[in-house]
């Protein structure tokens, strides 16, 4: 039976209608263009491996078999991570592609009627969003202003009344950069109904991590990524925990998520961590170079981080922005992420040439 020529248009409107509305509604996360850009806008490790170690790692991913499906190595790369981070014993450790897929995992986990998440904003927008994809509750609590610091009284306020299943504590914080009062996070721990995650990516920059807390606590998850470790494109999260929680998360993990060759990568970097801890290590010096530079800059209001990243106030976020781009270098504007991030940039710190080149753009940019 031949249908009207203007049927694939009404179809694809029904298709359409298909999908949730606050689906269509939402907006895809943008990821910008870096093409012939000095690149500083995503928290990336600016270093590539020495080119012994790159041709070790070709023949290496050479010789895995891309014909079957990761089965048992993936299995011994989540043990050496586990290794890796000192994980305490009753622990276990569920792997993600990237950290996303493993928020993603925790939002299905605690998806009831009813559940929400709670989170410290602003913070890393992958907490909110899939929360929100998942049918739960979100609730954000401002920092404070001043310092970007917890409001204690302002989270345990929350968590008394809307008795979150989820928290999240990224720390540092993404975007902010800083690593938040430990009392105030005991309190904040003490109080929760469910679970508190403790988000680590930036683990490799700061001066404390929440492995205490992961012992000590057994609603405490520690989750960290290999992405600021040096592998962004290799897309590997973990999850810690107390082995019966992680359980449940296992559960929803989807079969052989974890490539043989993203696997096989993540051992390599394993067996020669000295190498990214060098780097890190580097990162951290070139971040007290680019704060101090930053802090000499009239009209600049520069924060203290323990991540990769600093969060400068301007006096115009978006001109600034532009005109760096202009000269070559993309970083983030964040002003429009939180209105306590107001004319605000954020800055991933690079090589020392990088980051030369962008305080020079910035200074002609201001």
């Amino acid at each position: 039976m031949n249908r009207p020529s203007d049927a694939p248009a009404d179809l694809l409107q029904q298709a359409l209608a298909a999908i949730r509305p606050d689906v269509r509604a939402m907006s895809a996360y943008p990821v910008q263009s870096s093409a012939g850009l000095i690149k500083l806008d995503v928290m990336e490790n600016p270093f590539r491996l020495p080119a012994e170690l790159q041709e070790a790692l070709g023949r290496r991913l050479g010789a895995v078999a891309i014909n079957r499906y990761p089965t048992e190595r993936t299995r011994e790369l989540a043990l050496a991570l586990a290794a890796h981070a000192g994980m305490p014993e009753g622990c276990d450790i569920v792997l993600g592609n990237g950290s996303d897929e493993l928020i993603t995992l925790l939002s299905m986990a605690v998806s009831q009627p009813g559940a929400c998440v709670l989170t410290p904003l602003p913070s890393f927008v992958m907490y909110e969003h899939s929360a929100r994809y998942q049918g739960l509750g979100f609730v954000g609590v401002p920092l404070r202003a001043e310092d970007f610091e917890l409001d204690g009284p302002a989270m345990l306020a929350a968590i008394a009344q809307h008795q979150p299943a989820l928290i999240y504590l990224a720390y540092p914080n993404n975007p902010t950069g800083n690593l938040w009062d430990r009392a105030v996070i005991e309190q904040i721990i003490a109080a929760a109904p469910g679970l508190v995650v403790m988000d680590e990516a930036y683990q490799p920059f700061a001066a404390a991590d929440s492995m205490a807390w992961l012992r000590r606590h057994p609603n405490v998850l520690v989750m960290r990524t290999m992405s600021k470790f040096g592998l962004a494109g290799v897309r590997i999260g973990y999850l810690m925990g107390r082995s019966e929680l992680i359980a449940q998360i296992e559960k929803l993990r989807p079969p052989f998520n974890i490539g043989v060759l993203n696997a096989e990568a993540g051992l390599f970097a394993l067996e020669h961590a000295e190498v990214y801890a060098a780097q890190a290590a580097e990162l951290r010096a070139q971040r007290e170079r680019v704060l101090a530079a930053l802090q000499s800059l009239p009209g600049v209001q520069v924060f203290p981080s323990q991540g990769n990243m600093l969060l400068a106030r301007v006096a115009d976020a978006a001109a600034t922005f532009a005109a760096m781009k202009a000269r070559g270098v993309l970083i983030k504007n964040a002003s429009s992420a939180h209105p306590l991030l107001a004319n605000c940039l954020r800055i991933t710190i690079g090589t020392a040439e990088e980051n030369t080149a962008m305080l020079a753009a910035l200074k002609e940019s201001l």
